[in-house]
């Protein structure tokens, strides 16, 4: 079976001209001698945006079973690459890291200092490698023979259009009715002067129209949207110890939304109404700005 791949290197001098990529090529031309067709490369600095959106640029539209990112993996401050794919992963994948961390400790004890990560999204497997050729090159070669049995498995039943983007259902979304009467009989509902709550959903005027100006023609036809479930929860209990606030519950779609579809369902109990804007402005926009990852798809 024949895999398309990606290879995103993450480089703020690659990005600025200030260093000539090597990884990312060598990564491409061992993938292609292995049977791999290379569908799409990119070079962007280590941005966490820049990165996911390249990786979820390479699943959706690109149709990638196998995308690879090499670079901002080591102890740098600026080396924040597994934070940036983490909150993608639906799955992760453990064992390859771990296996690439036991080869590289062969080689040198240094190779216990990557923080490589490997998940799934989607159909897609998303591994992070060094940035330097050589070790990206020991890494992968460690697991290239075992994750091809993974792609097959990750295919499935779909393996005859494993080149097309997948698509995964959105959850359904949750009963306003049915939260509100669960927070007026929880224990601190008696406490809450006032509950309000936001409701997100998938507009057809692109973000960077509304947010930022920018004249565009393209009209939204989907968001692909995925979270951090750790991060949300995190968010949430931050917002409950907000002063004079009760009640929090969130809920975060998933997969493909369409236009018209909901994103995320936010409510807030509180005692008075400062306190409860405060707390659901201060919330949703953590939501937003830490916690998701969203990427708008185009009508053609």
């Amino acid at each position: 079976m024949t895999f398309q791949a990606a290879v995103i290197t993450v480089s703020d001098k690659g990005f600025l001209g200030e260093r000539v990529d090597t990884s990312g090529p060598n990564l491409c031309a061992l993938l292609e001698k292995r049977g791999y067709t290379v569908c799409h490369t990119a070079l962007v600095p280590d941005e966490a945006e820049a990165i996911r959106r390249e990786v979820l640029y390479a699943a959706n539209e690109c149709g990638a079973s196998l995308i690879l990112t090499t670079g901002g993996t080591g102890f740098s401050p600026r080396d924040i690459t597994p934070e940036a794919v983490l909150p993608l992963f639906e799955r992760q994948a453990p064992g390859i890291p771990e296996l690439m961390r036991a080869a590289s400790v062969q080689i040198t004890p240094r190779g216990c200092l990557s923080r490589s990560v490997a998940g799934i999204y989607h159909r897609s497997l998303i591994i992070t490698l060094p940035g330097s050729k050589k070790a990206a090159e020991e890494n992968i070669l460690a697991v290239l023979d075992p994750i091809a049995h993974g792609l097959e498995t990750l295919a499935g039943e779909g393996s005859a259009n494993c080149a097309e983007p997948s698509v995964q259902s959105p959850e359904p979304l949750p009963s306003i009715e049915t939260w509100l009467r669960e927070a007026k009989a929880s224990p601190d509902g008696a406490k809450c002067g006032m509950y309000l709550f936001h409701n997100g959903v998938v507009r057809a005027t692109p973000k960077r129209l509304v947010r930022g100006g920018e004249q565009t023609d393209r009209v939204v036809k989907a968001v692909q949207f995925s979270f951090d479930p750790e991060k949300a929860k995190q968010a949430a209990a931050r917002a409950r110890q907000m002063p004079g606030i009760y009640h929090v519950r969130v809920w975060l779609n998933r997969g493909t939304v369409r236009v018209g579809d909901d994103l995320m369902l936010v409510l807030v109990g509180g005692d008075i109404r400062p306190h409860v804007i405060d707390a659901l402005q201060t919330l949703v926009a953590e939501l937003k700005t830490v916690c998701v990852c969203e990427q708008e798809l185009y009508e053609d």
